[in-house]
């Protein structure tokens, strides 16, 4: 019956397709969501959190349920990621980043997730750290799933009523009689303690004390993000799942040469300009011969850094133009790779001595 509907029903509408697709696979879905199927091959769960919500949560899917559009899917499976995920950075982070609906946080994959840097070796984070939040992650996990099973007994218990009363714990709001209840049915105290105890691990994995505000969270997220992008426009790439983002190259990380090592652990305080009364307006050195404008953005980011590392003397915003050549609007970007390669430490702002409103930048 089912298949006689389709074939009376569909068929004829896509019989006169111009997608060969739909015409050679008619009773199929139209977008069947290859990459969403692929990723989660083989995973026995992975994360999941509601796109529009009003806390943002994420917590452990079965493998064998495929979501629909309104989750959020992040084809990883192991307790650390979930951890970092639940943590207080990664909710501040997907809460300044993400857009809303009404008054609902909406958690959009690319700039949510696909920007927040994870915490790794350099940032503070030991074996004994991810081992302690990947515990933690397990237990919120497992609680909030048995205290919302349909055979816990506890009637019109959710998981946004859980984390209502949980917000009203950390204001210090008085809770009402409802709210009591779900305190009670719900072990909201246990779920308060873990997530604590959770934030604060994830906060010594990034290096930050356990008291640390939101503002300060946030800025050394930018930074971090500041320093992983040069890094991937060195060709250093931190998968989080690299058997199936990158299976042709090994596991290993590979080593930054040395000069750019130290640049990686450069000062992230704040933008600093180099102030030198004595210096004289720059002369650059005249390139032997312009080069011709990279296409793609890592390609530029080392042409620039390059090209300063080759001046004998600091060069101005036209100098450094001068070294190259191409169509479009690529002088445009210029400043704005200047300031990445700054924020890094591969590039210093100088300010003529002689004219203070001109600034020239050197390696």
């Amino acid at each position: 019956n089912c298949y006689q509907r389709l074939y009376d029903t569909v068929r004829a509408e896509r019989a006169v397709s111009r997608d060969s697709y739909l015409r050679e696979n008619w009773w199929l879905f139209r977008r069947t969501n290859l990459q969403l199927r692929n990723g989660l091959a083989g995973l026995k769960r992975y994360i999941g959190t509601t796109e529009t919500a009003k806390h943002r949560t994420f917590s452990f899917i079965d493998g064998s349920v495929l979501p629909d559009q309104k989750i959020r899917v992040i084809t990883l499976d192991d307790s650390f990621s979930l951890g970092v995920l639940s943590s207080s950075p990664h909710v501040q982070w997907a809460l300044a980043t993400g857009g809303t609906l009404e008054d609902r946080p909406v958690y959009n994959s690319s700039i949510c997730f696909g920007t927040f840097p994870f915490p790794d070796e350099d940032t503070g984070l030991t074996p004994a750290l991810r081992e302690h939040i990947a515990q933690l992650a397990e237990q919120i996990d497992a609680h909030r799933k048995r205290v919302l099973a349909p055979d816990s007994g506890h009637t019109g218990l959710t998981l946004t009523g859980l984390y209502n009363v949980l917000t009203a714990l950390r204001e210090g709001r008085a809770l009402t009689a409802k709210e009591k209840a779900i305190h009670t049915q719900g072990l909201v105290a246990v779920l308060r303690e873990l997530h604590d105890e959770l934030d604060a691990a994830v906060l010594a994995a990034y290096g930050l004390p356990a008291a640390s505000s939101t503002d300060d969270i946030l800025l050394h997220l930018v930074q971090l993000n500041t320093q992983r992008a040069f890094e991937e426009a060195q060709g250093r790439v931190r998968w989080l799942r690299p058997a199936f983002q990158n299976p042709q190259e090994t596991v290993q990380k590979p080593e930054l040469p040395a000069h750019d090592q130290q640049a990686l652990e450069g000062n992230f305080d704040g933008e600093k300009l180099l102030l030198k009364s004595e210096q004289t307006t720059p002369k650059p050195t005249k390139p032997a011969a312009q080069l011709p404008w990279p296409t793609t953005l890592p390609e530029q980011v080392r042409a620039v850094a390059d090209a300063l590392a080759r001046s004998q003397s600091p060069l101005t915003l036209p100098a450094l133009q001068a070294h190259f050549k191409g169509r479009g609007p690529w002088k445009k970007g210029l400043p704005m790779l200047l300031q990445t390669l700054e924020a890094v430490g591969r590039a210093q702002r100088v300010v003529h001595g002689q004219d203070p409103s001109g600034v020239a930048w050197q390696a």
